[in-house]
């Protein structure tokens, strides 16, 4: 007889069919088992669709299945509250199931736990935390936009072993492996938005969208993220590809409040031009170089307020963020400690030179008591490359 865990497996199965199309909502698959066979199966395709637990129950009803006393097995608690769809708890109890295993709890503090209890209350019997881990990783960004209202950053870049993006005459292409660019296809196709420095579009002048990704589901081939380029001084060629092409309505141009006024009023015609308010005083802002100290030379890291623009982004919607640098823009992001993941391909490959681009850049730590640290650190290798992936740790 299988288990709850091999049933929350092909649950998490499902869920993972929804990957890249269900933002803002997560990632979840259902299914419903009865007598030891699974009548129902269901994931949530989309924001706006029937969410994973009625999928199931409306599956094994078209199949002639009777769903009294069945058990549903679900990778994160239903909803409990109307939303774009009326709670799940509701259909839940009406369609006579007896039993719910859980996986993850809701990440929303209001919500979690709730529906748990409305359905003891209804006399249903509750098993939770069944591959919680699983579960609660499936949906990171998610889990961490719906708390904090941003993005959840990742800092992806592509680099040689001793740390290189870029030639000292500005060659980057291509450093890593065919394997290795397919991977991040599928970080961008996952991610709301990406996003790139000035430097990076002037001499990579890069499209941005996601190519070359088989998926399951047709609507996942369709999702397009957003584009955003940090421009301070608004300095985006007019023929740039993330303004002049089809897709052009869903970039955004990220300048300073002092920005020159014709070259505004030129790029808002091609695309969304975002005025970003003045960075803090340099003498206030937070760095890892001289954290907690008051030191009036501290360094700018970007002329764009980051947290001001993640703020921003969260309050559209946009609960990933995928940023793919250059060095300066990914030292912004690291080094203010405005990121959550890392995803670093490193190529069999060595540069040299002190005047070749590093991955990350800016002025670096003072000391290794300062140094970024790195959490759940995994290794892929992807034909010749390997990637790091690794949560940034935040501890003191």
């Amino acid at each position: 007889m299988p288990s709850d865990a091999d049933y929350m497996r092909a649950a998490l199965r499902l869920a993972r069919r929804g990957y890249g199309a269900t933002s803002p909502n997560p990632m979840v698959g259902a299914i419903l088992i009865k007598g030891g066979q699974i009548i129902g199966r269901g994931w949530h395709h989309r924001a706006g669709d029937l969410h994973a637990e009625i999928e199931a129950i409306r599956d094994a009803k078209e199949h002639g299945q009777n769903t009294e006393k069945a058990t549903l097995c679900v990778t994160l608690e239903p909803c409990c509250t109307y939303g774009r769809t009326p709670p799940c708890t509701d259909a839940i109890i009406a369609a006579r199931i007896s039993t719910v295993i859980i996986g993850a709890t809701d990440p929303n503090p209001r919500h979690a736990g709730k529906a748990c209890g409305i359905l003891r209350k209804a006399g249903l019997t509750i098993r939770q935390g069944v591959l919680e881990k699983t579960c609660k990783d499936l949906n990171e960004a998610f889990n961490h936009w719906i708390v904090k209202r941003t993005p959840f950053v990742t800092v992806k870049a592509a680099m040689t072993l001793d740390g290189k993006i870029a030639t000292a005459t500005g060659e980057s292409k291509w450093i890593t492996s065919e394997a290795a660019r397919s991977y991040a296809m599928k970080l961008r196709q996952g991610s709301d938005a990406i996003l790139v420095g000035i430097n990076t579009l002037l001499a990579d002048d890069p499209s941005l969208t996601v190519r070359s990704i088989k998926s399951q589901q047709s609507k996942n081939e369709s999702h397009t993220p957003r584009r955003i380029v940090l421009d301070a001084r608004a300095r985006t060629p007019l023929r740039a590809k993330v303004v002049s092409d089809k897709l052009s309505a869903l970039t955004t141009i990220v300048v300073a409040e002092d920005a020159p006024r014709n070259r505004l009023d030129a790029l808002a015609k091609r695309a969304r031009v975002l005025l970003a308010p003045a960075v803090p005083a340099v003498a206030t802002l937070q760095s890892r170089n001289f954290k907690d100290r008051d030191f009036p030379g501290r360094p700018r890291y970007s002329a764009i307020d980051l947290p001001w623009l993640l703020e921003t982004l969260g309050n559209e919607n946009v609960t990933s963020l995928l940023v793919e640098g250059g060095g300066e823009v990914n030292a912004s992001f690291l080094l203010q400690d405005l990121a959550q993941r890392i995803a670093f391909f490193y190529a069999p490959k060595v540069l040299g030179g002190r005047n070749s681009v590093p991955a990350v850049g800016g002025n670096g730590v003072l000391g290794f008591e300062d140094a970024l640290r790195l959490t759940q650190v995994q290794w892929r290798r992807l034909g010749p490359d390997l990637l790091l992936g690794a949560l940034l740790d935040f501890r003191p």
